[in-house]
C-alpha cells in the first residue's frame, strides 16, 4: 500500500502540468520518493526480523539498513521543513518577494540539502560505529540476552549521538516548521479579520471588492488552503515520529531500560507515516485528488481540467489600454453578457489552479465573447 500510494503521487506530478507549476510540489515528489524507498529498502527487512525474531543478513548489511533508515527518516522531515518555509514565503510575503526567495537555484539547493545533510548523521557515523563508542559492552550484552545470536541487528546509540541525531533529524526542523506555520496562521487570521470588516461595512460586495482592489485575495485563499493541508501532513508526521525521537533521547540517560517491544512499536508507528502521506494528499488536496482520479480512471476526461470559467471566476482585462475589471456571476440560468461592439485586444489574466496569474492574449468581438462564455457555461 505504501509503495502504490507514493508511486501514485509521483505519477500524478509527472503527468499533471498544473501540479508541476508549484514549487512546493517538487518537495512533495521528493518526499514521496523518500517514502517509497522506506517501503522498498527498510520496511521489508524490519518485517522479516520482527516475524522471525533474528537477523539473517550479516552485521554489515545491518549497518547499511540502519543507515538507510536514519537517512530516509531525516530526509522526510527536512522535506516537510522546506515545504513549510516555501508556504511561509508564499503566504506571508508579497509575490515578488516569493519569486526572489524561491528561485529555481535555491529550490534545487534546498532539495539537495534534504538528501545530503542526513548523510552526516546516518552512513558516516553509523558505518564508523561512532554511535557505539562507550557502550560496546552494553550492545554485546543486549545481543546475547533473550536468546539472540551475535548477528542480531541491534542498534543502540550513545548520548552524544542521540542528542545530535535527534536534534538534526527532528527537533530543529520541527521548531522551524512550528514558527513558519505560526506566522502563516497569524497572516490567515488577519486576512479573515479584513473580510469580516468588509462584510460588516456592507457597502461594497466582498467578491467585487477583492476582484478589483485585492487581486491577490484568490492567491491568498489558495495558498492558505494548501498550507493547511501541508500542516495536517506535518502534524501526522510529528504524531508518528515524536514517540520514537523522545524515546531515542531519553533511553541513553536511563541506562537503556526501555523495553524492545516499545522500541518496535514506536519504530513501526513511524513507518506508517510513509504510507499515510499519499492518502492525506488524496483527501485534503483537490488538485491531487483530481490527478489521482485521472490516473485511476485511465485518463477519463470527466476529471481533467476544462479551463472554463467557474461560477465565481472573475477576470481583469485591458480594453484599448484601459484597465477594467470584469466580474460575472456565472450559473446555469445566466444567458446574457454585455461585451463591447468593437474589436479589442483582451489581455486576460487567467487564474491558474496553483494560484498564479497567467497572461492570455486574444482578439475578440462581442459575438465571440458571448459564444465562448455560453459554451463554458454549458460545460458546467
Amino acid at each position: 500500500m505504501t509503495v502504490l500510494g507514493n508511486l501514485l503521487v509521483m505519477v500524478a506530478l509527472s503527468r499533471d502540468r498544473q501540479l508541476r507549476k508549484k514549487k512546493t510540489n517538487y518537495f512533495i515528489v521528493s518526499l514521496a520518493f523518500a517514502d517509497l524507498l522506506v517501503a522498498i529498502l527498510v520496511m521489508p527487512f524490519a518485517a522479516i526480523e520482527l516475524t522471525t525474531g533474528h537477523w539473517s543478513y550479516g552485521e554489515t548489511f545491518c549497518l547499511v539498513r540502519t543507515s538507510l533508515d536514519v537517512l530516509l527518516t531525516t530526509a522526510s522531515i527536512l522535506h516537510l521543513c522546506c515545504i513549510a518555509l516555501d508556504r511561509y514565503y508564499a503566504i506571508c510575503c508579497q509575490p515578488l518577494v516569493y519569486r526572489n526567495k524561491m528561485t529555481p537555484v535555491r529550490v534545487s539547493l534546498m532539495l539537495g540539502g534534504c538528501w545530503v545533510i542526513p548523510l552526516f548523521i546516518s552512513f558516516l557515523p553509523i558505518m564508523q560505529n561512532w554511535n557505539a563508542i562507550g557502550i560496546e559492552d552494553i550492545i554485546e550484552e543486549r545481543k546475547l540476552s533473550h536468546g539472540l545470536n551475535r548477528t542480531s541487528c541491534i542498534f543502540m546509540v550513545n548520548r552524544p549521538y542521540a542528542l545530535v541525531c535527534s536534534a538534526v533529524a527532528f527537533y530543529v526542523p520541527l521548531g522551524l516548521m512550528i514558527l513558519a506555520y505560526q506566522r502563516i496562521y497569524v497572516t490567515a487570521m488577519e486576512h479573515a479579520r479584513q473580510i469580516r470588516v468588509l462584510r460588516r461595512a456592507g457597502s461594497t460586495p466582498i467578491s467585487s471588492y477583492y476582484s478589483h482592489e485585492h487581486p491577490g485575495s484568490s492567491r491568498m485563499k489558495i495558498e492558505t488552503k494548501a498550507a493547511k493541508t501541508l500542516a495536517v501532513i506535518m502534524g501526522c508526521f510529528c504524531l508518528c515520529w515524536a514517540p520514537f525521537f523522545i524515546t531515542n533521547v531519553v533511553d541513553p540517560f536511563i541506562q537503556y531500560s526501555v523495553p524492545w517491544q516499545m522500541w518496535t512499536t514506536w519504530l513501526w508507528l513511524g513507518y506508517i507515516n510513509s504510507g499515510l502521506n499519499p492518502f492525506l494528499y488524496a483527501f485534503l488536496n483537490r488538485a491531487f485528488r483530481r490527478a489521482f482520479l485521472v490516473i485511476l480512471c485511465c485518463g477519463d476526461m470527466r476529471y481533467t481540467r476544462q479551463g472554463s470559467f467557474s461560477p465565481s471566476r472573475a477576470c481583469s482585462a485591458s480594453v484599448n489600454g484601459t484597465s477594467i475589471a470584469l466580474s460575472a456571476c456565472l450559473n446555469k440560468n445566466f444567458n446574457m453578457l454585455h461585451c463591447t461592439e468593437n474589436l479589442f485586444t483582451l489581455n486576460t489574466l487567467m487564474m491558474e489552479g496553483n494560484g498564479s496569474l497567467k497572461p492570455r492574449h486574444a482578439s475578440v468581438n462581442r459575438k465571440c465573447c458571448l459564444l465562448n462564455l455560453c459554451a463554458d457555461m454549458k460545460k458546467e
